[in-house]
């Protein structure tokens, strides 16, 4: 159905340092789709407590939150969800008429795909990465009951403080090292990127892995999903992480859940 805005529309945005287009298409196919007065629009901003501000007084359904917002906008919120406290990160922000709720559909989402995936909570595991993705993924390993893990990172303070708040051990390189399965929440691998076409992991260390998480989403099918699944392993990948992340904003926001052919199309627009 076409619809038109009017007085009665709700918008929802997102705010990030660096803007993209996956959020704003997958959410305006399913307004769409559902015939829901709603719009989607990105945005940037320099000032993060006037456009959190912005989003209370305006009266603005929801907002999305990316890099570097994640922290930052947490002292202008009224409630954390269980989600967002886990992690002390927030993606998404629910405006109930002026008070403001915040989640993270990053750890909901990941949580989920563990559970969906059946991935025992026995697996050991090495994720490589430090930053706030990363965050979420090894504080949703670690409330999932996954204990025997190790996390990669170059950088030793970044490695060792996630490590250590979640209960892992930190390597500075992989090594020798041969775990259940192998996480990748770096950009490695990460279209348009210095490292698009490089591997996160040796395919040695793929080799001796049953099962390859990948949280790049862009594209789909990365060099290290390619060489898992040329090696026949299970694989996770992030095209699933940002529409199940995007889905659990969605449904925050509209009180809607789509139907699972839905869903598939909105991602595949998004991703087009």
């Amino acid at each position: 159905m076409s619809r038109e805005i009017n007085k009665d529309t709700q918008l929802c945005m997102s705010l990030a340092g660096r803007p993209g287009n996956f959020g704003t298409r997958f959410h305006n196919y399913l307004y769409q789709e559902l015939d829901l007065n709603f719009i989607y629009k990105a945005f940037t901003t320099q000032d993060i407590q006037a456009a959190v501000g912005g989003v209370r007084a305006l009266g603005i359904r929801g907002c999305a939150v990316s890099m570097p917002f994640k922290e930052s906008c947490i002292p202008f919120l009224d409630e954390l969800d269980a989600s967002a406290t886990a992690i002390e990160s927030v993606n998404t922000i629910v405006n109930d008429e002026g008070f403001l709720r915040a989640y993270n559909t990053d750890y909901i989402a990941i949580a989920k795909l563990l559970a969906q995936h059946r991935i025992p909570a026995e697996t050991t595991f090495a994720l490589r990465g430090s930053g706030g993705m990363a965050k979420a993924v090894v504080a949703a390993l670690r409330d999932a009951g996954f204990k025997r893990g190790h996390i990669i990172a170059r950088n030793p303070a970044a490695g060792q403080a996630l490590a250590s708040t979640y209960g892992y051990q930190w390597l500075a390189e992989i090594g020798d090292l041969t775990v259940d399965m192998l996480i990748n929440v770096t950009p490695i691998g990460m279209a348009g990127g210095a490292e698009a076409e490089q591997l996160a992991f040796a395919p040695a260390t793929i080799e001796a892995a049953k099962i390859v998480f990948d949280v790049v989403a862009l594209p789909a099918e990365t060099p290290l999903i390619r060489n898992a699944r040329e090696q026949g392993k299970r694989v996770i990948t992030g095209a699933e992480v940002i529409a199940l992340q995007a889905l659990e904003q969605f449904v925050l926001y509209t009180g809607v859940r789509p139907t699972d052919e839905q869903i598939a199309r909105a991602a595949a627009h998004a991703r087009g």
